[in-house]
């Protein structure tokens, strides 16, 4: 199984409109549906949210390592409480940027399900040099669904500009896990949704 394709063959002019639909139909669902998280009194100024410009740069291809035995990790949560989460990948791609000091270019995010027997996809929160700044402080998250068994060195694409702030961001009401430590990165990812 391989969820990758090689950059060469996608068009971008193509991403970058698929991309900018998904962010219309994110900021409507936000502007207009009852479970938005957006508080209701708050809705009527709401004007979308705030995006980094789409990089393409920032689509990569990791390459997973898959733990056959998880191990159990406890997030912290924004309401502090701890969810039990098990860490059943790590991936591992190059991030070349020329103006980010990275010793081999190579980083590692770690790849979680909840504890509990599911098919959610695999959850991927992390924080970077721009959480706190001009990203959401509690970190950022991403989804991933690999098509079919995820196997040992399989490779998957990880799109930045797909990152999203956790409904926390929005409203106290939500209870959101936080990144845990391995998933903080030293480079600044200033891609997919911001919140200053």
């Amino acid at each position: 199984m391989s969820d990758s394709d090689d950059s060469q063959d996608v068009d971008v002019e193509r991403w970058r409109d698929e991309l900018e639909s998904k962010r219309a139909e994110k900021d409507e669902f936000f502007a207009d549906h009852p479970q938005s998280p957006i508080p209701p009194e708050e809705r009527d100024e709401f004007a979308g949210l705030d995006y980094f410009e789409p990089d393409f740069d920032y689509r990569v291809t990791a390459t997973a390592s898959v733990h056959d035995d998880p191990e159990v990790v406890l997030m912290d949560t924004t309401a502090g409480r701890e969810m039990r989460y098990l860490r059943v990948a790590t991936l591992e791609f190059d991030l070349e940027r020329e103006d980010e000091a990275l010793e081999d270019g190579t980083v590692e995010l770690a790849a979680y399900q909840l504890e509990s027997p599911n098919e959610e996809p695999l959850f991927v929160p992390f924080r970077d040099k721009t959480t706190g700044q001009q990203s959401y402080e509690g970190g950022r998250y991403m989804e991933l669904a690999p098509e079919g068994e995820f196997e040992d060195g399989d490779e998957i694409v990880l799109d930045f500009n797909l990152a999203y702030s956790p409904f926390c961001a929005y409203s106290e009401t939500f209870d959101c896990p936080l990144p845990p430590e391995e998933n903080w990165l030293e480079v600044a990812i200033p891609a997919g949704e911001r919140f200053e």
